[in-house]
C-alpha cells in the first residue's frame, strides 16, 4: 500500500514541507513545555519521537493578556503574563526547532488568545453553555495587543522556529472579532466583514513585520460556526469570504481550517461519534477558492483518510494529533508498508478529557508509552519469566502484549472465545467500530510477540498451581452491578451488559438507570433508540455523564436529543414493578411514578471479578490483580496499569 500524495513535498512559503503531515498543537496535554524542567523534558521528548511529521505546528503559546489591577479572569481565557514573555521561552522553543531541524521537520508557533473569558469584541457572552459577559477591548488596548503579538513574534524568529500560525478558530478572541455572532461593535472594528478583520489584519501585519522574509505565518480558520447567527462556509461573512479576504491582504501564507467549538457538537476535537474527516469537503470549498496552501484536521485517523482526502482535493495537508499520539511511528509504519502494526486511535479523547475533568495526569487509552517515551519500556527486561496472564480484555492484552516483547515468554488464557472483554460487548454501540479495529490490532500484536492464546479456557486456582509460572497476572475483569432497588431482580430487568451482548425482547418504553459517570449508559441509550426502543434515561447526578469532558459529551448528546432520549436529572428509582417505577429525586427526597415502562436497564458500572485471585491468594500462590478485577475503570485506566505492571516483571 502507498501513499503517493501523503509522502510527496510541498512548499510553503520559502519552507519546503518533507511530507504532507501537520502535527497541530496537543503536546501541552502530554507535558506542559512551559512547567518545570522535567515536564519541559518530557514534552522536547514527546517530539522527538515524532519528527517524521513534515510540520509540527505544535507549539501554542498564549499572548500576554492586558488585564485591569485587581481584576480576576476566570475560565478559558484567564492566563495573565502569557508564554513569550517566559525567562524560558528562547530555550525550550529553540531546543524544539534544533530537535525537529535535524530530521528536516518545520516548526511553527500557534499564537493563541483565548477570548469570551476575559477579553471579546462586544460584552457578548461566546456561547450557549457559557454565559461569562467578557470585557469588550477599548481602542487603546487593541494597539496594546498589536504589539504584544508583534513581540511574541519576534521571540518565535529569535528561537529559531520557522514561523507563526495565528488562531482565529475555538474560542480565541480573535474569532470573537470575526464572528458575527459575538462582534456587534459599532466603530472601524465591527459591522461587515472588513471591519470585523480590521483587528486580526493589523496583528497579521506586526507579527509579519517582526518575524522577518524568511519565515511563514498562517492562519488557523473555523470553516463554519454552529451557533445561530454565526458565520457558515458561504456568503459575504462565510469561511470562504474570509479565507479570500486572507489571501488578498498578503500577509498570509497558508491557511488551517477547522471545524467545531469548545462546547458544542461537534467539538473541534471531534470524537468517535463522527466519521472520519467528516467536514473535509468543507475545506475544500475554501481551497478552490483561493490559491494559498489549506490544512484539513478533524479526525484524520489514519494514512489512508489522509491520502483519500488529500487525493480528492480537499487539502494541501492535513493535521493529525491523536492518531500520531496512539501510534508516534504511524507515519514510518505507513512508509514501509506496515499499515496493520498502525496502533489505532479510537476517538475517545481521554488523551485531553481526563487531565481537564479529572485533573489526572496524561495518557492515552490505546498507548500508554505515549509521553513516556524517555522510559523506554521497550527495552528487554534483565530477567526473562515465564508469566501467566489469566483474562484477555484490554488489561490482560496490553499486559500480555508488552511483556512478550520484553522477552518473557507469555501465556493469555481466556474463557469466552474472543478477546476483548467487556470492550468488546460496549463496542457494539452505535460508532464504536474504532474499538474493535483497537482489540484487532492487539490480537495481531500478540501474535507478533509470540504470545500462547488459549481461548475458551476458564481457568481454576488448580490449574494456576499446576502451570508453574514464574508469575501470574490475574486479568478476570469485573461483573455487572446491580444495585440495591426493590424489584431490581423482576424478568424485566436487564443490565446492559446483557442488552448488548443479546439483546432481549424489551418492547416500546425502556427506562435505563444510569449510576456510571462516564459514557456507557449514554451509550447504550444511543443503542436502543437506533433499535426503535423510546429511552428513558435517569442519573442521579445533577448532569449527565459528569466525567465525560465537553470534547464529547456535546456529540452524544446530540445523537440522543435526535433519537428523542429523554434524559431525567438527579433522579433515581427507588421501587422497579411490573409497568411502572418509582423515582426519587436525590435532593428534594420527593417521589412520582413513571407508568408506562416496559422494560428497565441497568447501567450501573460493575464490581471486581475476583474469585479467582482469592482462592489463589487462600492458597499462597502469589498473582498480581489487573484492570476492572483491581478497580472497574475505563479503557486508559486498565492500558495504564497494564504498562507499568509489565515493567515489573
Amino acid at each position: 500500500m502507498t501513499f503517493p500524495h501523503l509522502f510527496s513535498p510541498i512548499g510553503i512559503g520559502g519552507l519546503t514541507v518533507k511530507n504532507r503531515v501537520v502535527l497541530p498543537p496537543h503536546a501541552h496535554v502530554v507535558s506542559s513545555l512551559w512547567g518545570t524542567d522535567a515536564e519541559a523534558e518530557r514534552h522536547l521528548g514527546y517530539w522527538a519521537a515524532r519528527t517524521s511529521a513534515g510540520w509540527v505546528d505544535g507549539v501554542s503559546a498564549h499572548v500576554r493578556n492586558h488585564l485591569a489591577p485587581g481584576f480576576e479572569p476566570t475560565g478559558v481565557g484567564a492566563q495573565y503574563d502569557g508564554h513569550f514573555r517566559q525567562p524560558y521561552f528562547l530555550d525550550r522553543v529553540g531546543r524544539l526547532a534544533g530537535i525537529l531541524h535535524a530530521d528536516d521537520t518545520v516548526l511553527t508557533v500557534q499564537m493563541i488568545l483565548q477570548g469570551g473569558m476575559p477579553h471579546g469584541a462586544s460584552p457578548v457572552p461566546s456561547g450557549p453553555v457559557v454565559n461569562q459577559v467578557p470585557h469588550a477591548l477599548t481602542r487603546d488596548e487593541i494597539d496594546w495587543f498589536v504589539e504584544e503579538y508583534a513581540h511574541g513574534a519576534h521571540q518565535v524568529a529569535a528561537a529559531g522556529a520557522d514561523g507563526v500560525e495565528l488562531h482565529l478558530n475555538h474560542d480565541d478572541m480573535l474569532e470573537y472579532f470575526l464572528s458575527p455572532l459575538t462582534n456587534h461593535r459599532d466603530d472601524e472594528y465591527g459591522g461587515d466583514l472588513a471591519g470585523r478583520l480590521r483587528f486580526p489584519l493589523r496583528i497579521l501585519a506586526a507579527v509579519r513585520a517582526a518575524l522577518g522574509p524568511d519565515r511563514v505565518v498562517g492562519v488557523r480558520l473555523n470553516l463554519r460556526e454552529e451557533e445561530p447567527g454565526g458565520y457558515g462556509i458561504d456568503g459575504p461573512d462565510g469561511a470562504v469570504a474570509i479565507a479570500q479576504a486572507l489571501e488578498a491582504s498578503g500577509l498570509v501564507d497558508y491557511l488551517s481550517c477547522a471545524i467545531g467549538s469548545p462546547w458544542g457538537n461537534p467539538s473541534y476535537i471531534q470524537s468517535h461519534h463522527h466519521r472520519p474527516a467528516a467536514w473535509s469537503d468543507l475545506a475544500g470549498r475554501v481551497k478552490a477558492a483561493v490559491g494559498l496552501p489549506v490544512v484539513y484536521t478533524g479526525r484524520v485517523t489514519g494514512p489512508q483518510v489522509a491520502e483519500d482526502l488529500l487525493a480528492a482535493g480537499h487539502a494541501d495537508l492535513v493535521g493529525m494529533a491523536r492518531a500520531i499520539i496512539a501510534d508516534g511511528q504511524l507515519l514510518v509504519k505507513a512508509r514501509t508498508g506496515r499499515t496493520d502494526d498502525i496502533r489505532p486511535c479510537v476517538g475517545g479523547n481521554e488523551c485531553i478529557s481526563r487531565r481537564i475533568v479529572e485533573g489526572t495526569p496524561f495518557s492515552c487509552a490505546v498507548n500508554p508509552e505515549a509521553g513516556k517515551e524517555a522510559d523506554d519500556a521497550s527495552q528487554q527486561a534483565g530477567s526473562t519469566y515465564r508469566v501467566l496472564v489469566v483474562g484477555g480484555g484490554p488489561a490482560g492484552m496490553e499486559l500480555a502484549g508488552l511483556a512478550a516483547e520484553r522477552g518473557h515468554r507469555v501465556t493469555l488464557w481466556e474463557q469466552r472465545d474472543a478477546l476483548g472483554g467487556q470492550l468488546r460487548i460496549a463496542a457494539r454501540a452505535p460508532l464504536h467500530d474504532d474499538h474493535l479495529a483497537y482489540l484487532a490490532w492487539q490480537e495481531r500484536r500478540l501474535a507478533a510477540a509470540g504470545v500462547e492464546v488459549v481461548t475458551g479456557r476458564t481457568a481454576t486456582a488448580d490449574d494456576v498451581a499446576s502451570y508453574g509460572a514464574d508469575r501470574v497476572v490475574v486479568a478476570t475483569g469485573a461483573v455487572p452491578r446491580r444495585p440495591a432497588i426493590p424489584g431490581a431482580d423482576l424478568p424485566h430487568v436487564h443490565t446492559g451488559a446483557d442488552v448488548l451482548a443479546d439483546p432481549p425482547e424489551l418492547g416500546e418504553h425502556v427506562l435505563v438507570v444510569a449510576q456510571d459517570d462516564h459514557l456507557p449508559p449514554l451509550s447504550l441509550a444511543d443503542f436502543l433508540a437506533e433499535r426503535g426502543h423510546r429511552v428513558t434515561v435517569v442519573h442521579g447526578t445533577t448532569g449527565p455523564a459528569p466525567l465525560v469532558s465537553r470534547y464529547l459529551l456535546g456529540s452524544i448528546l446530540g445523537r440522543l436529543d435526535a433519537g428523542s432520549v429523554t434524559l431525567r436529572a438527579s433522579e433515581q428509582p427507588s421501587l422497579i414493578e411490573p409497568g411502572r417505577v418509582t423515582l426519587r429525586h436525590v435532593h428534594s427526597g420527593r417521589t412520582h411514578v413513571l407508568d408506562g415502562v416496559d422494560s428497565v436497564v441497568l447501567s450501573c458500572g460493575a464490581v471486581p471479578a475476583t474469585t479467582l485471585h482469592d482462592e489463589l491468594r487462600e492458597r499462597g500462590i502469589a498473582a498480581d490483580l489487573l484492570g476492572d478485577a483491581y478497580a472497574p475503570r475505563r479503557l486508559v485506566f486498565a492500558t495504564k496499569q497494564a504498562r507499568e505492571l509489565a515493567l515489573t516483571l
